[in-house]
């Protein structure tokens, strides 16, 4: 089982069984519309040029259906994604319930053809910082070119390097050559690239990624860059980078290199 199955997995029983609508509410969040990158969309929206009059969007690590919900209300076709069987039954569900029409199904992003719908916006919301590894992201970033309209948007929102969860104290990894910095209450970063970790109590069980360091297990958990290298990587990607929020820099808009698309 891939890395990036646990926190999901768990997490959206936890959401069912607590009888709430979306993953955010397990967080802190007040209510199904109370989405992390809500802000941001009605920022951004405005100023994206569309050539159609009903634009094809897709939303990768979709959830509930909050942002896929939100989208679709503002006059979009959207399809949806999620790596998680429960959470888009209950996406489905909540559409439902506000007469929307959306396009569920269970895929993994990482898995995501290339070939299919070309859509106008791809959006991540807080769905790539969970994609750890070069080759995991490597092929998201593939299928986002290959699905994005020649002058579609790509809007990525990703939780960031949080220098406050940094610890000085520092754990070597012998066998791999890697030096870890402790960060947040149970886990390690690896500061030249940016992969955090996370510790397994309970041993590696069937996790394929899971590794050993200094006696106890730990899974690739998220990928916290700072502005710059979130950035870098996607121009190394081929998407030129129109905008970028100011701080930790997780709200960007891309394009395709050299699609000639822009913000008004």
């Amino acid at each position: 089982m891939r890395y990036y199955y646990r926190e999901h997995l768990a997490g959206y029983r936890k959401v069912r069984e607590e009888g709430k609508t979306a993953w955010g509410e397990i967080h802190g969040a007040s209510c199904f519309e109370d989405f992390s990158s809500r802000g941001f969309l009605e920022a951004v929206l405005p100023r994206l040029g569309f050539s159609v009059y009903r634009p094809v969007a897709l939303e990768c690590g979709c959830g509930t259906g909050p942002g896929a919900c939100f989208l679709a209300k503002r006059g979009f076709r959207v399809d949806g994604i999620d790596l998680v069987p429960e959470a888009i039954e209950m996406a489905r569900e909540e559409a439902r319930k506000r007469g929307l029409r959306i396009h569920y199904e269970a895929t993994d992003v990482c898995r995501l053809p290339h070939t299919g719908r070309q859509y106008d916006v791809i959006l991540d919301s807080y769905c790539l910082q969970c994609i750890v590894t070069d080759a995991d992201r490597k092929s998201v970033f593939a299928a986002v070119r290959a699905r994005l309209k020649p002058d579609g948007y790509y809007l990525v929102s990703s939780a960031m390097f949080d220098r406050g969860r940094l610890s000085d104290v520092r754990v070597g990894d012998s066998r791999r050559g890697v030096v870890y910095n402790r960060y947040g209450e149970n886990g390690l970063i690896d500061m030249s690239t940016g992969i955090a970790l996370v510790r397994l109590d309970e041993g590696p069980g069937d996790y394929e990624d899971a590794i050993e360091i200094g006696g106890e297990w730990y899974l690739p958990s998220r990928r916290h860059l700072e502005a710059a290298a979130l950035r870098r990587e996607l121009e190394e990607e081929g998407f030129e980078v129109l905008y970028q929020d100011e701080g930790y820099g997780g709200n960007l808009i891309a394009v395709l290199e050299g699609s000639g698309a822009r913000l008004h």
